[in-house]
């Protein structure tokens, strides 16, 4: 055999990668390539971040090609935090989206408009279900936002001082009741009158009562007593100074009426019940006059007229109520996850009682909202998973991806006729949801900064301010402002 040949070939030196070097390669690739959505920008800055070393204590900035040393909040006037950059990149993701919402002409579907749907309807080629959630899917795609301005009927009354805590219309939309945070830990009680909504620059009436100043508000739900929506159930947080209550107020106090105009006098209620987290009024027939509190470990179903109380005893604090309408059961949802209903039909005792349905979440509950056939119940937790559970099969049939929460109690919006959910999330961002295909329909981001003490509060319905003005759209409460995203219809029928 002949001389064994040598290798020639000359290994090339291993070359340490900067930081810099895989950046700026990064950056010539994302150049080539757009993106026009907030996630998809989040994800790349987030992987280009991801390709260079982590050093504790220190910060990589892509843009100048550096690190810098994050400092300890408490000790410089301007720290460097991860706290203050993740708000920094989510306030520019946000005045991105806003941008984008100028100059929003986008469908849900292709292929979808308006012109063709009502063309589809009128051969018969879709039902009358499918058309009308079709159609406000296709206009909640492209709602407009105008600010409305608050007008007060009273003299020597200012109105937008207090950031607004608590918004929740009644039962025809043409009244909202709102909790605004006053100062020294109190807050204010108002009614918002819906009918100017309908102007060209849309306006609200305020009924605001000062002299309704209490604690804190950590439920509240509309009560049918002498008429339907006639009073407002309000649960109060404690302090050590004073306890915490359960309040039954007359709406004609909130607007500032003569409670005897009518020639019935109106009941005004007020009982001393602490540690409460919320409260659901029962609209059951055969328990009429009931409502529900949620305390800790325990739940209070107390009945006004006849002055009767009966506790249950449970194992985690009630941070989700509900009555159904059609049966005799109290849905019910726990801060250990647990989602349990009580027939209140059967006897029983604080301690010896059964528990007709019973499943679980892996996180708290902050939601529950039965559907018009109450076999199905949309229940969401603070871990940010939404589930439409089957009641009957105790079962999940849908998941609703795309919600933000952690630690919040965020209230759920269903509206079946409309085929749309809805749900404001702790990164302010409204989010709405195809109901049946659980298709993410729209995000709208905050009118303002997103923060933990301004999350909105949002109502939505196709007839605001009652059915025979049929104003459409979403009421949306920002810090003192207060914000109307109409229907745009010639956008909807433009759409290809």
């Amino acid at each position: 055999m002949g001389p064994k040949r040598t290798n020639l070939k000359r290994r090339r030196p291993y070359q340490h990668r900067r930081p810099s070097d895989s950046v700026s390669a990064q950056t010539s690739n994302e150049g080539c390539s757009s993106s026009s959505s907030a996630a998809s920008s989040s994800s790349s800055s987030s992987s280009s971040s991801s390709s260079v070393p982590e050093l504790p204590g220190f910060y990589y900035d892509p843009e100048k090609n550096r690190y810098f040393r994050l400092l300890p909040g408490h000790n410089n006037c301007n720290p460097l935090t991860k706290e203050m950059l993740q708000r920094k990149q989510m306030e520019l993701e946000r005045l991105k989206m806003l941008k984008e919402e100028e100059n929003r002409i986008k469908s849900t579907r292709p292929g979808l408009n308006a012109s063709m749907l009502v063309l589809k309807r009128s051969v018969g080629m879709i039902p009358s279900t499918t058309y009308c959630r079709r159609m406000h899917e296709l206009k909640v795609s492209c709602m407009m936002s105008r600010k409305v301005q608050i007008d007060c009927p009273e003299e020597g009354v200012e109105t937008g001082q207090h950031p607004f805590e608590l918004m929740l219309a009644d039962s025809n939309y043409k009244s909202v009741f709102t909790v605004n945070d006053a100062d020294n830990g109190f807050c204010k009680f108002g009614l918002l009158s819906l009918n100017g909504l309908w102007k060209k620059s849309p306006t609200v009436k305020s009924y605001d009562t000062p002299y309704f100043a209490n604690q804190k508000v950590n439920a509240a739900c509309w009560a049918t007593m002498t008429a339907p929506d006639s009073h407002i159930l309000v649960c109060h947080q404690g302090k050590q100074e004073s306890p915490g209550c359960v309040s039954l107020i007359p709406a004609c106090l909130l607007k500032n009426m003569d409670a005897n105009s009518d020639g019935r006098p109106e009941l005004f209620y007020k009982v001393k019940i602490s540690n409460t987290w919320s409260c659901a009024w029962s609209y059951y027939p055969y328990q009429m006059n009931n409502y529900a509190v949620g305390l800790r470990q325990q739940i209070l179903l107390v009945n006004i007229v006849k002055n009767f109380r009966q506790a249950f005893k449970t194992e985690s604090d009630v941070l989700a109520q509900q009555f159904a309408t059609q049966s005799g059961l109290l849905y019910n949802g726990g801060r250990s996850g647990e989602v349990f209903a009580v027939d209140l039909r059967l006897p029983s005792t604080p301690f010896s009682w059964k528990k007709a349905i019973s499943f679980h979440h892996r996180c708290s509950i902050s939601s529950l909202r039965l559907l018009q056939d109450e076999n199905y119940l949309m229940v969401s937790d603070m871990s940010g998973k939404i589930k439409l559970w089957d009641i009957r099969n105790v079962r999940p049939v849908k998941h609703y991806e795309g919600h933000n929460n952690s630690y919040a109690l965020l209230p759920l919006h269903v509206k079946e006729d409309e085929g749309l959910l809805l749900a404001v999330g702790q990164d302010c961002y409204t989010r709405i949801w195809n109901l049946e295909d659980t298709r993410l329909l729209r995000t709208i981001p905050s009118p303002h900064p997103a923060s933990k003490d301004s999350i909105p509060n949002v109502v939505f319905s196709p007839y605001l301010g009652g059915k025979h003005q049929k104003v459409p759209g979403l009421l949306m409460a920002v810090e003192k402002d207060l914000y109307h995203f109409s229907y745009n219809f010639k956008k909807s029928y433009s759409l290809k």
